[in-house]
């Protein structure tokens, strides 16, 4: 769930799936919430100043784009560090029978940091290398479709493409599955929350799992203005489009955050053409989600709120 603003407000109010879990985020804090095996709820929360309060700089446009998705890629790691390790923590207890002496297994920063890396490769080779690489062979093929223009909307069209049958192929094993069924849950909760109705599991579960401020509807808008962005690269060099693709990515995340947040001011018109695509996609990494599920997002909610008020932080309705 991305900030954006609506009337003049950022709004901070949103989550993210984990491991058996949810993490909400308020304005000044997080929590994660997951469920043991034995029904339990491991917790772990904590205050979570804003980007622009840090660094000034993260305020201007464009860059203030790029230093929200930051933050919420950093807290979304962190967030599945703890879940990761809340499940192999039960899962070494089990196979010790609760031996004395016996340390908990658990994720290490530099497992993460390997984790990380390789995300990150296989981002550029899946979503840059691959498509880009397609579309030049096509272009050999088919004298129609060699010119430059050409080659790089095909590009586009096929980086959209591998992206959706890679989501709809995860979508279909167990876990994933899972994974998405409370991102439904988030999802409730967070619409139940805005509707300014009590926060229970059974009036969440009244409402859908398709939210206008999914990060699945931003990755959607960054490939469209990505498209739009290569289409005019003045390159025929394989390598030279591939360095100008990474190169842009930053710009293109920052004008694409910029774009939505225009667009959370005219939702009637801009926000409903650039949202509905990434609702569509919402039908694969949103399930429904169980009562138990939503009941996790909602303590995760109450966690983040009792640390705001705490703090003295104003609550800012989504």
């Amino acid at each position: 769930m991305l900030p954006v603003l609506e009337s003049g407000e950022e709004t901070l109010v949103g989550g993210q799936a984990v491991i058996e879990g949810v993490m909400m985020r308020a304005p000044h804090s997080y929590c994660v919430a997951v469920r043991k095996p034995n029904g339990e709820i491991a917790t772990e929360q904590s205050p979570l100043p804003r980007v622009s309060e840090k660094y000034p700089l993260f305020k201007l446009p464009v860059l203030r784009g790029l230093g929200t998705l930051g933050q919420a890629m950093w807290l979304g790691i962190k967030a599945l560090q703890f879940s990761t390790n809340v499940m192999l923590t039960e899962q070494g207890a089990a196979d010790t029978n609760g031996k004395d002496g016996e340390k908990p297994p658990e994720v290490k920063g530099w497992a993460m940091g390997l984790t990380i890396a390789f995300s990150v490769l296989f981002f550029i080779v899946m979503y840059k290398v691959v498509p880009l690489a397609m579309a030049t062979e096509i272009g050999k093929f088919f004298p129609s479709l060699h010119g430059r223009l050409a080659i790089n909307l095909m590009d586009g069209g096929l980086r959209i493409l591998i992206f959706l049958v890679f989501l709809t192929a995860l979508s279909k094993m167990r876990d994933i599955h899972r994974t998405f069924e409370y991102h439904g849950a988030e999802h409730k909760v967070v619409f139940n929350y805005e509707s300014g109705q009590a926060v229970t599991v059974e009036n969440a579960q009244k409402f859908v799992t398709f939210h206008p401020r999914c990060g699945t509807s931003f990755l959607i808008v960054v490939m469209l203005i990505s498209l739009l962005f290569y289409s005019f690269l003045p390159f025929d060099n394989f390598a030279a489009k591939l360095i100008a693709r990474i190169a842009l990515l930053p710009l293109i995340v920052g004008v694409s955050y910029e774009l939505i947040r225009f667009a959370a001011k005219h939702r009637q018109g801009l926000m409903a053409t650039l949202t509905t695509p990434g609702l569509w996609l919402q039908r694969v990494t949103t399930k429904p989600p169980s009562n138990d599920q939503t009941a996790i997002a909602i303590h995760a909610l109450e966690g983040a709120f009792e640390l705001e008020k705490s703090q003295g932080g104003e609550l800012v309705i989504a």
